[in-house]
């Protein structure tokens, strides 16, 4: 199933989480609703691709420590292999195949498919006034842009109504990882500063491209410009986590090794904080305050995602048909069972369609 998710699941973020909540919710039963948002509530509250770190989530859930590997390998490779295969073209013919009539398509539905995802997860996790109001005030300041995990604790601690510094031991190990110099060149250098990135970064694929710039074009001149902007593409056209930009980089910097030293070092860290975190969730579910602490991270979490609509509407519709897609895209996922890759794939048809 992660396998397929990986080879399927185009849109980034907000709308894998839209896929595996019809996969593992509504098709399989293996999660409730509420349990599949507060998995992610949890994955929010970590460095790393959120997306993925869900997929290792449930992974654990189903199958322990193996089901764990097995499920955030399955979603990850495909995602690389698709990069690495575009990465191997743009340096064999000097520049990525155009993809700009299937993205002006693809982003719209994308919308649609996010806002069905928003209503259905907001109807189950949402119960009351306080969580209302939480994810409403969580959605206005991610389009503030303020810090991800400052509106997820920030919800967390507004419900709980309690101190939450003893409760953030393993939070407090992060701000160690962002100060520490890589210097050391060739593969090494790049692992290196790839598993920094993993270890520390939050918020949307897009915030990569802030960190792979400055890591990579402005302290180290590893990557031109053109060429981040072209691994950022690439990993938006293929399927899985937008973070396979990091295959791309690598193998730009140092071919096939680079390209699977960057993957490993940019994905590591969710497989350590997933396993760290994953078997503590039951036993904080039993605190009173915990739990009101979760309740409020998970209405954030469904906050941050519809201001994730925000931003995508920016970008994608900002020409007629776009808007039909969307509302199309909506319309079918949030009344039909049909599955949201299809909604996606007929965006992106509709998209050359427009085009020609």
């Amino acid at each position: 199933m992660f396998l397929r998710l990986g080879l399927t699941a185009f849109g980034g973020p907000a709308a894998h989480i839209a896929l595996m909540d019809r996969q593992v919710v509504e098709k399989r039963g293996w999660v409730t609703r509420e349990e599949l948002v507060e998995l992610y509530g949890a994955a929010s509250l970590m460095p790393g691709p959120n997306s993925t770190e869900l997929a290792i989530h449930l992974g654990y859930r189903r199958g322990g420590a193996l089901g764990l590997v097995v499920a955030g390998a399955c979603f990850i490779l495909p995602s690389a292999l698709f990069t690495v295969a575009l990465a191997w073209a743009y340096v064999r013919y000097g520049a990525l195949p155009a993809a700009g009539a299937l993205l002006a398509g693809l982003q719209p539905a994308v919308m649609g498919v996010v806002a069905a995802a928003v209503a259905r997860l907001g109807r189950s996790a949402l119960r009351g006034a306080q969580e209302i109001g939480v994810a409403v005030a969580a959605c206005a300041a991610g389009v503030l842009r303020v810090h991800e995990l400052w509106v997820l604790l920030g919800a967390g601690a507004l419900l709980a109504a309690a101190p939450l510094a003893r409760r953030r031991g393993a939070l407090a190990l992060l701000p160690v990882i962002p100060g520490a110099a890589v210097t050391v060149p060739g593969l090494a250098g790049v692992f290196l500063v790839f598993l920094k990135i993993g270890s520390v970064l939050y918020g949307s694929g897009y915030v990569l491209i802030a960190f792979m710039r400055t890591e990579f074009v402005t302290a180290r001149g590893w990557l031109t410009e053109r060429q981040l902007l072209d691994a950022i593409a690439a990993g938006q056209a293929t399927p899985g986590p937008v973070s396979s930009s990091a295959t791309f980089a690598g193998y730009l910097m140092h071919g096939w090794s680079g390209a699977a030293l960057a993957t490993l070092g940019i994905f590591l860290p969710a497989f350590v904080f997933v396993a760290l975190s994953a078997p503590m969730l039951g036993v904080l579910r039993r605190s009173a305050a915990m739990a009101a602490f979760l309740r409020g991270v998970n209405a954030a979490s469904i906050g941050l995602v519809a201001a994730v609509l925000v931003d995508l509407g920016r970008a994608a519709l900002g020409w007629p048909p776009a808007w039909a897609i969307a509302l199309f895209s909506a319309a079918l996922a949030f009344a039909t069972r049909l599955d949201p890759t299809w909604l996606l794939l007929a965006g992106a048809l509709a998209g050359l369609a427009f085009a020609k």
